[in-house]
Protein backbone atom coordinates (compact mmCIF):
# COMPACT_ATOMS: atom_id res chain seq x y z
CA UNK A 1 0.00 0.00 0.00
CA UNK A 2 1.19 3.48 -0.88
CA UNK A 3 0.10 6.99 0.08
CA UNK A 4 1.41 10.49 -0.66
CA UNK A 5 2.08 13.06 2.05
CA UNK A 6 2.62 16.66 0.95
CA UNK A 7 4.86 18.56 3.40
CA UNK A 8 4.59 22.29 2.73
CA UNK A 9 7.68 24.49 3.05
CA UNK A 10 9.71 22.14 5.29
CA UNK A 11 12.76 24.41 5.50
CA UNK A 12 10.77 27.53 6.43
CA UNK A 13 8.03 26.08 8.65
CA UNK A 14 9.86 23.87 11.11
CA UNK A 15 9.74 25.55 14.52
CA UNK A 16 10.41 23.38 17.58
CA UNK A 17 11.19 20.27 15.54
CA UNK A 18 7.81 19.96 13.82
CA UNK A 19 9.49 17.76 11.18
CA UNK A 20 9.29 15.04 13.82
CA UNK A 21 5.62 14.72 12.91
CA UNK A 22 6.61 13.59 9.42
CA UNK A 23 9.08 11.06 10.83
CA UNK A 24 6.38 9.66 13.12
CA UNK A 25 3.89 9.22 10.29
CA UNK A 26 6.48 7.55 8.07
CA UNK A 27 7.63 5.14 10.80
CA UNK A 28 4.14 4.19 12.00
CA UNK A 29 3.21 3.47 8.40
CA UNK A 30 6.44 1.55 7.77
CA UNK A 31 5.83 -0.69 10.79
CA UNK A 32 2.58 -1.70 9.11
CA UNK A 33 4.27 -2.28 5.73
CA UNK A 34 2.71 0.88 4.29
CA UNK A 35 4.86 3.17 2.16
CA UNK A 36 4.55 6.94 2.50
CA UNK A 37 6.01 9.04 -0.29
CA UNK A 38 6.85 12.41 1.28
CA UNK A 39 6.63 15.23 -1.26
CA UNK A 40 8.39 18.37 -0.01
CA UNK A 41 6.51 21.33 -1.47
CA UNK A 42 8.74 24.41 -1.58
CA UNK A 43 6.91 25.99 -4.52
CA UNK A 44 3.19 25.30 -4.98
CA UNK A 45 2.92 26.33 -8.63
CA UNK A 46 4.17 23.15 -10.36
CA UNK A 47 2.47 20.83 -7.84
CA UNK A 48 -0.70 18.84 -8.48
CA UNK A 49 -2.34 18.91 -5.05
CA UNK A 50 -4.96 16.37 -6.12
CA UNK A 51 -2.28 13.68 -5.82
CA UNK A 52 -2.01 14.21 -2.05
CA UNK A 53 -3.58 11.82 0.44
CA UNK A 54 -2.35 13.79 3.47
CA UNK A 55 -1.24 17.41 3.98
CA UNK A 56 1.07 18.91 6.61
CA UNK A 57 1.83 22.58 7.33
CA UNK A 58 4.14 23.37 10.22
CA UNK A 59 4.79 26.58 12.13
CA UNK A 60 7.27 29.35 11.42
CA UNK A 61 8.10 32.94 12.27
CA UNK A 62 5.55 35.61 11.33
CA UNK A 63 7.71 36.64 8.38
CA UNK A 64 8.21 33.13 7.02
CA UNK A 65 4.57 32.28 7.62
CA UNK A 66 3.43 35.35 5.69
CA UNK A 67 5.69 34.49 2.73
CA UNK A 68 4.39 30.92 2.65
CA UNK A 69 0.78 32.05 2.99
CA UNK A 70 1.20 34.29 -0.06
CA UNK A 71 2.29 31.22 -2.03
CA UNK A 72 -0.58 29.13 -0.70
CA UNK A 73 -3.03 31.85 -1.69
CA UNK A 74 -2.57 30.82 -5.33
CA UNK A 75 -3.92 27.34 -4.50
CA UNK A 76 -6.51 28.46 -1.94
CA UNK A 77 -9.44 27.09 -3.95
CA UNK A 78 -7.77 23.70 -4.35
CA UNK A 79 -7.01 23.52 -0.62
CA UNK A 80 -10.58 24.49 0.23
CA UNK A 81 -11.98 21.78 -2.05
CA UNK A 82 -9.62 19.21 -0.53
CA UNK A 83 -10.78 20.10 2.98
CA UNK A 84 -14.42 19.77 1.86
CA UNK A 85 -13.48 16.41 0.33
CA UNK A 86 -12.14 15.40 3.77
CA UNK A 87 -8.49 15.05 2.80
CA UNK A 88 -6.69 14.78 6.17
CA UNK A 89 -4.54 17.75 7.12
CA UNK A 90 -2.37 18.56 10.14
CA UNK A 91 -1.49 22.22 10.71
CA UNK A 92 0.71 23.46 13.55
CA UNK A 93 0.74 26.94 15.15
CA UNK A 94 1.24 29.43 12.28
CA UNK A 95 0.06 26.85 9.76
CA UNK A 96 -3.15 26.61 11.79
CA UNK A 97 -3.54 30.39 12.24
CA UNK A 98 -3.31 31.22 8.56
CA UNK A 99 -6.14 28.88 7.56
CA UNK A 100 -8.33 31.58 9.10
CA UNK A 101 -9.38 35.03 7.93
CA UNK A 102 -6.62 37.15 9.45
CA UNK A 103 -3.84 37.44 12.00
CA UNK A 104 -3.24 40.65 13.96
CA UNK A 105 0.40 41.03 15.00
CA UNK A 106 1.49 42.37 18.39
CA UNK A 107 2.26 45.66 16.59
CA UNK A 108 -1.32 45.92 15.38
CA UNK A 109 -0.68 45.00 11.75
CA UNK A 110 -3.39 42.86 10.17
CA UNK A 111 -2.07 40.05 7.98
CA UNK A 112 -4.50 38.35 5.64
CA UNK A 113 -4.93 34.63 6.09
CA UNK A 114 -6.19 32.17 3.51
CA UNK A 115 -9.77 32.62 4.76
CA UNK A 116 -10.53 28.97 4.11
CA UNK A 117 -12.06 28.64 7.57
CA UNK A 118 -13.98 31.32 9.48
CA UNK A 119 -11.78 32.32 12.42
CA UNK A 120 -9.13 34.85 13.37
CA UNK A 121 -6.05 35.24 15.56
CA UNK A 122 -4.70 38.19 17.56
CA UNK A 123 -1.18 38.30 19.00
CA UNK A 124 -0.81 39.68 22.52
CA UNK A 125 1.60 39.57 25.43
CA UNK A 126 2.42 37.64 27.46
CA UNK A 127 3.27 34.65 25.32
CA UNK A 128 1.44 31.47 26.23
CA UNK A 129 4.25 29.07 27.05
CA UNK A 130 4.50 25.72 28.80
CA UNK A 131 3.41 22.13 28.91
CA UNK A 132 -0.20 21.51 27.98
CA UNK A 133 -2.66 18.71 28.75
CA UNK A 134 -5.84 18.46 26.69
CA UNK A 135 -8.72 16.02 27.00
CA UNK A 136 -10.27 15.16 23.65
CA UNK A 137 -13.62 13.47 23.12
CA UNK A 138 -12.20 11.75 20.03
CA UNK A 139 -8.53 11.16 20.92
CA UNK A 140 -8.51 10.97 24.72
CA UNK A 141 -5.53 12.48 26.52
CA UNK A 142 -3.36 14.81 24.41
CA UNK A 143 -0.08 16.24 25.69
CA UNK A 144 2.47 18.63 24.26
CA UNK A 145 4.26 21.95 24.56
CA UNK A 146 2.94 25.35 23.49
CA UNK A 147 4.72 28.64 22.81
CA UNK A 148 2.64 31.26 21.05
CA UNK A 149 1.57 34.89 21.28
CA UNK A 150 -1.48 34.33 19.07
CA UNK A 151 -4.95 34.02 20.56
CA UNK A 152 -7.26 32.15 18.19
CA UNK A 153 -11.04 32.45 18.32
CA UNK A 154 -13.46 30.22 16.42
CA UNK A 155 -16.83 28.46 16.72
CA UNK A 156 -15.81 25.12 15.23
CA UNK A 157 -15.32 21.91 17.18
CA UNK A 158 -12.07 22.16 19.10
CA UNK A 159 -9.47 19.43 19.30
CA UNK A 160 -10.19 19.19 23.01
CA UNK A 161 -10.61 20.86 26.40
CA UNK A 162 -7.56 22.30 28.16
CA UNK A 163 -6.94 20.79 31.61
CA UNK A 164 -3.50 22.36 32.01
CA UNK A 165 -2.03 25.17 29.91
CA UNK A 166 -3.59 27.76 27.62
CA UNK A 167 -4.70 26.33 24.28
CA UNK A 168 -6.33 28.53 21.65
CA UNK A 169 -6.46 31.74 23.65
CA UNK A 170 -6.04 31.11 27.38
CA UNK A 171 -9.67 32.08 27.98
CA UNK A 172 -12.23 29.55 26.76
CA UNK A 173 -10.34 26.33 27.65
CA UNK A 174 -10.35 25.11 24.04
CA UNK A 175 -7.34 23.87 22.10
CA UNK A 176 -7.04 23.65 18.36
CA UNK A 177 -9.64 22.91 15.74
CA UNK A 178 -11.09 19.62 14.50
CA UNK A 179 -13.07 20.22 11.32
CA UNK A 180 -13.85 17.41 8.89
CA UNK A 181 -10.38 15.76 8.75
CA UNK A 182 -8.43 18.96 9.46
CA UNK A 183 -6.54 19.19 12.74
CA UNK A 184 -5.12 22.57 13.69
CA UNK A 185 -3.21 22.88 16.95
CA UNK A 186 -0.74 24.92 18.98
CA UNK A 187 0.93 21.77 20.32
CA UNK A 188 4.58 21.29 19.54
CA UNK A 189 6.75 18.63 21.08
CA UNK A 190 6.27 17.56 18.26
CA UNK A 191 2.64 16.51 18.72
CA UNK A 192 2.50 13.15 16.91
CA UNK A 193 5.27 11.21 18.73
CA UNK A 194 3.57 12.18 22.00
CA UNK A 195 0.09 11.35 20.73
CA UNK A 196 0.14 8.34 18.39
CA UNK A 197 -3.66 8.08 18.30
CA UNK A 198 -3.68 11.32 16.29
CA UNK A 199 -0.98 9.99 13.97
CA UNK A 200 -2.99 6.84 13.37
CA UNK A 201 -6.16 8.85 12.72
CA UNK A 202 -4.34 10.77 9.98
CA UNK A 203 -2.92 7.56 8.51
CA UNK A 204 -6.31 5.83 8.57
CA UNK A 205 -8.07 8.70 6.82
CA UNK A 206 -5.35 9.04 4.20
CA UNK A 207 -5.31 5.30 3.48
CA UNK A 208 -9.08 5.22 3.04
CA UNK A 209 -8.79 7.60 0.12
CA UNK A 210 -7.04 4.89 -1.91
CA UNK A 211 -8.17 1.77 -0.08
CA UNK A 212 -11.73 2.43 1.18
CA UNK A 213 -12.10 -0.85 3.08
CA UNK A 214 -8.73 -0.74 4.87
CA UNK A 215 -8.62 -0.90 8.66
CA UNK A 216 -5.34 0.22 10.20
CA UNK A 217 -3.77 -2.50 12.30
CA UNK A 218 -3.01 -1.41 15.91
CA UNK A 219 0.59 -1.10 17.05
CA UNK A 220 2.07 -2.00 20.41
CA UNK A 221 2.30 1.37 22.18
CA UNK A 222 2.83 -0.03 25.68
CA UNK A 223 5.86 2.16 26.48
CA UNK A 224 4.13 5.31 25.25
CA UNK A 225 1.01 4.50 27.27
CA UNK A 226 3.08 3.85 30.38
CA UNK A 227 4.82 7.24 30.09
CA UNK A 228 1.64 9.08 29.14
CA UNK A 229 -0.30 7.76 32.11
CA UNK A 230 2.24 8.89 34.72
Amino acid sequence: MNIKLFHFFPSKLNLYGDRGNIITLVKRAEWRKINIEVVEVNDVNPVDLKQADLLFIGGGSDREQLLCTEQLRSVKNELSLMIDDEVPMLTICGGYQFLGDHYVTAQGETLKGLNILDFYTEARNPRLVGNIHVESEYFGKIIGFENHAGRTYHKYQSLGTVLKGYGNNGEDKTEGIFYKNVIGTYLHGPILPNNPTIADFLLQKSLQRRYPSIILEPLEDKLHNLIGNR
